[in-house]
């Protein structure tokens, strides 16, 4: 049972600054809580709202500790100050880094001037955690955080906080170490300790009548139960009062957080409550489930999950899976944006926290019947794409070797039928950028990313073999060399349709040239340009990207739902502008 430590404080809770306020408060059992157990806070240093604070996480077997036990660290803020006076050898082979005698969350080491943190060694032993370290740019002053994650769950930033910080005259950076209130509880239950902050507080506040009456007309006065577990002293500063604090408070106990379970979730349209047994007794494929296909974003946006698309006979299916030791099955793309997939198999193998997770995007039948589910969705437009790039490099490697070229279709486009065919995406990350979910609601910041996938892809063919052809078509070089990429297919789209229109065949591909082939602007590649356009425009310069659509004919009105409408017209604009080069190629090979 954790002690009511604010009925225990001499000033009432009211008056109390809100981070003195969460220092003398319980965590409560919320599993997606995180947790502060460690840090050096310091603002306003010689201000009016001077507020300091350094506290560390100790673990007691007992639900209460006495300040007395652990004032060196209340009053130093880490678990080690200084290093070992050592004057022998040997002389350090009793070394166990403690709280008085306690164990600690996170190993904290301070003189002074340099403090450095880390999780403890039997924190992450035991629960499993694996590290990575983000930041430590110069530019951004060297900051650098740890991160742990849960890879068995897998649970990422179970653990994070900045690994060092320096005091010269005033804190480089403050420190703040949190964890997730899951893993807490479970490391505490399983050392069957208690979680007590260790902390010194100190602020400058308003003087008022309810802090002078406690000082009962002194200037200075102390609070010190003995034994307890804090010592408050509060006196005048500079026209205001300043609060001092050292404190033990019990913040956690070790209690479990309530595991969520997926026995129990009532899905949409379903009459009671979903169980494991039940699922198994479904017949396959039996009844089915709708989601979003925002339920995807969890594992496109992480590459510890494999969410690669791929196709089976005439569906395209999307079931993300983690490192080989769970997957979804039978996702199944139906329309724009659902997901379709049978209970049964929702239900099998799975984590709890998965079938969660896919429960949260779960659509009620009403809901489905407002969608198209036979509208295209992002992954075959992608397809489609790919498609025209495909025959693209098929044609230009047959044009290439009647001009002398022996580029192959993969050489020319960057894509091999034959390893799609065999390996599907599975090589080509660029084709699962462009092709993750799609929200009608997108925003313009996302729009404009696609738009940057889309020209990436655009430009996959050399410039040199470009080049090249329009040099055998009759022009010189020296007018081309400053093309490069949408220019050159303009140009070559230019040529091709003037030697269609004159019905010549492949022998006349060099006979004769006109200026116009390469400065003519050309409509039919129009979306290449303007999808550029958007590719560079600044995402916070709306008039610029509203030009860019409106020149591509699309109604900017329905931006007001989001941009998702407008990256469908702009990917069919430019697989039109591909599907017209690849007709004109086809007509002048064909003759």
């Amino acid at each position: 049972m954790i002690p009511d430590y604010l009925s225990q404080f001499p000033i009432p809770a009211n008056l109390l600054p809100l981070k003195l306020l969460q220092l003398l408060q319980p965590v409560d059992s919320d599993p997606s809580r995180k947790v502060e157990v460690t840090s050096h806070y310091d603002f306003d240093q010689f201000g009016p709202r001077r507020e300091y604070c350094h506290m560390l996480m100790a673990l007691s077997p007992q639900p209460t500790i006495h300040l007395q036990d652990i004032s060196s660290e209340a009053g130093e803020g880490v678990v080690e100050y200084s290093t070992p006076d050592v004057r022998a050898m040997g002389g350090l082979s009793d070394f166990v880094p403690s709280v008085s005698g306690l164990d600690y969350v996170v190993a904290s080491w301070g003189d002074g001037s340099f403090y450095t943190y880390n999780l403890a060694e039997k924190v992450w032993m035991a629960l499993g955690l694996s590290p990575r370290c983000i930041g430590g740019d110069p530019a951004d002053g060297g900051r650098q955080k740890i991160i742990f994650d849960d890879l068995s769950l897998p649970e990422f930033g179970v653990v994070e906080g900045e690994i060092s910080t320096q005091h010269y005259f005033s804190v480089s950076r403050n420190v703040s170490w949190q964890m997730s209130n899951e893993h807490l509880r479970r490391y505490l239950w399983m050392r069957g300790c208690h979680g007590v902050r260790v902390f010194y507080y100190e602020a400058a506040v308003a003087d008022c009548e309810a802090l002078r009456a406690l000082m009962n007309g002194e200037t200075s006065v102390e609070f010190k139960p003995d034994p307890g577990w804090f010592e408050l002293c509060i006196r005048e500063y500079e026209g205001q009062l300043l609060l001092q604090l050292w404190a033990t408070v019990t913040a956690v106990t070790p209690e479990l957080c309530r595991d969520k379970s997926a026995d129990g979730l009532l899905w949409p349209g379903d009459a009671e409550p979903m169980t494991r047994n039940r699922a198994r007794q479904i017949r396959y494929p039996g009844e089915s489930v709708f989601l979003d296909d925002r339920f995807l974003k969890r594992y496109e946006q992480n590459h510890f999950f494999n969410s690669t698309p791929f196709r089976s006979g005439s569906v395209w299916r999307c079931s993300p899976s983690y490192q080989g030791q769970w997957a979804f099955r039978d996702c199944i793309r139906v329309g724009r944006n659902l997901i379709r997939v049978p209970m049964r198999e929702l239900y099998k193998g799975l984590p709890d926290r998965e079938i969660i997770h896919a429960h949260s995007h779960a659509l009620a039948q009403a809901k489905v019947a407002e969608f198209d589910l036979g509208e295209e969705h992002i992954v075959e437009k992608t397809q489609r794409y790919l498609d025209v790039l495909l025959e693209l490099g098929d044609m230009l490697e047959e044009l290439g070797r009647a001009v002398g070229r022996d580029e192959s279709a993969p050489d020319i486009v960057k894509f091999d039928r034959q390893e799609l065919k065999n390996e599907g995406w599975t090589g080509y990350p660029e084709l699962c950028r462009l092709a993750q979910v799609a929200p009608l609601d997108m925003s313009e910041q996302e729009f404009l990313s696609r738009c940057k996938n889309i020209h990436e892809i655009a430009q996959r063919v050399p410039n040199g073999f470009l080049r090249s052809l329009i040099k055998s078509a009759g022009h010189d070089g020296k007018d081309i060399k400053e093309f490069a990429g949408l220019r050159l297919l303009q140009a070559m789209t230019n040529i091709l349709e003037r030697l269609n229109a004159d019905g010549e065949q492949i022998d006349a591909f060099g006979a004769g040239t006109i200026p116009e082939d390469l400065t003519v602007r050309n409509c039919a590649m129009a979306a290449l340009f303007l999808n550029n356009d958007l590719r560079i425009a600044d995402a916070h310069d709306a008039g610029g990207v509203l030009v860019a659509l409106e020149r591509l004919d699309f109604d900017v009105a329905a931006l007001n739902e989001g941009y998702g409408r407008a990256l469908d017209h702009v990917l069919d604009a430019v697989v039109a502008s591909f599907a017209h080069l690849n007709s004109q190629l086809r007509q002048f090979l064909e003759r």
